[in-house]
């Protein structure tokens, strides 16, 4: 994603941004944003551009924004669109009553996302307060703003320690957009209540069975936003999607083949046999014990399906994993065990060994 920002895009910004506004220095932008540009890694090429165009254009704040402004809907992808945000950021800071409003008309473009979480570290009550305006927006990126913009920990963003600590200031916004009809805003929602139940579990719990889930955006976010406390089988989740009972089930889990190499694809199967006299809902898991160099493992869970199982009826499931390596995993050879969890409980193992 990095040569979003290369240099043609580059040199293609200069000659936009210098037919807006006659006092623009092309080449003093060009000078900065293209220096070691092949070194930077995307975040940074990102701040670079949003430096580059400070360096061009040195005039005051609101003639800054203005050009930005009349930029933003040439720039034709909406995460290279963040730089203008980012700018706003740096330089408006101390000018909220400029800042806010340019982000609110920017959003639409690349999302201002990264760009309030400063204005909410230095004037929580006043960007809050301005937050639940915007959930409220006719526009579904300004609302979605109103929830990605205030998540505590939001990828790449900056963490938002007083939030992370306490949660509440943000649930209005949440309550307000709990039922959104659009699906960009709605998952927003739930990844910001993810977020939350992290740490407060029993703040996320306690405000999702206050609400009406019997509206099917509601009942959308509640699901997605209890995803990790699913996968860890808490009661309360479990309980709140109507899958807290204990399955009565004969439960099988195969993995095949049972020696691979890295890069190779494995298939787990499992077969679920109902012995309860009642329908049952299940919310079904796998949980992979990763292989460390320290001879301990780690446990990760993946989502597989959540069916309804009728009673005696049988139910076979298959799901296939690569295992390559990422930035995020690396992995070591040696004998995994791999675990189907169903409701919240663990009932059947297998195991399957990455060759060296």
């Amino acid at each position: 994603m990095k040569n979003l920002f290369n240099a043609d895009r580059l040199r293609l910004t200069a000659r936009q941004l210098a037919g807006l506004h006659p006092r623009f220095d092309a080449d003093a932008f060009l000078d900065h944003a293209l220096r070691d540009l092949d070194t930077l890694e995307l975040m940074d090429r990102l701040r670079r551009t949003a430096e580059a165009f400070d360096r061009a254009l040195p005039l005051p704040f609101a003639d800054q924004v203005a050009v930005l402004r009349a930029h933003a809907p040439q720039i034709g992808h909406n995460f290279v669109a963040i730089w203008p945000c980012e700018h706003v950021a740096r330089r408006g800071l101390d000018r909220p009553d400029l800042a806010l409003p340019a982000l609110r008309d920017l959003t639409p473009f690349g999302s201002a996302e990264f760009a309030i979480r400063p204005f909410l570290e230095r004037d929580p009550p006043g960007t809050l307060a301005r937050l639940a305006a915007w959930a409220t927006d006719p526009d579904e990126h300004v609302r979605r703003l109103a929830s990605e913009g205030s998540r505590p920990r939001l990828p790449w963003g900056q963490s938002l320690r007083a939030l992370i600590a306490d949660p509440s200031p943000t649930l209005p916004l949440l309550t307000t957009l709990r039922a959104d009809p659009s699906l960009y805003v709605r998952k927003s929602v739930a990844n910001h209540l993810n977020d939350i139940a992290k740490d407060h579990p029993e703040v996320v719990l306690d405000l999702l069975a206050a609400w009406d889930r019997r509206d099917p955006r509601t009942a959308w976010i509640v699901k997605h936003a209890l995803r990790t406390l699913i996968k860890k089988g808490h009661p309360r989740a479990l309980a709140l999607l109507g899958v807290g009972a204990a399955p009565r089930l004969a439960a099988t889990l195969r993995a095949g083949p049972a020696r691979i190499r890295l890069g190779a694809t494995i298939e787990f199967s499992a077969t679920l046999a109902s012995t309860s006299p009642r329908p049952q809902t299940l919310a079904v898991d796998y949980v992979v014990h990763y292989v460390r160099p320290s001879g301990r493992d780690s446990a990760k869970v993946f989502k597989w399906t959540t069916l309804s199982l009728a009673p005696g009826a049988t139910e076979t499931l298959t799901r296939r994993q690569t295992f390559r390596d990422f930035s995020t995993r690396k992995h070591h050879p040696g004998r995994h065990r791999v675990e189907l969890q169903v409701n919240g409980r663990r009932l059947a193992e297998t195991t399957f060994t990455l060759l060296a």
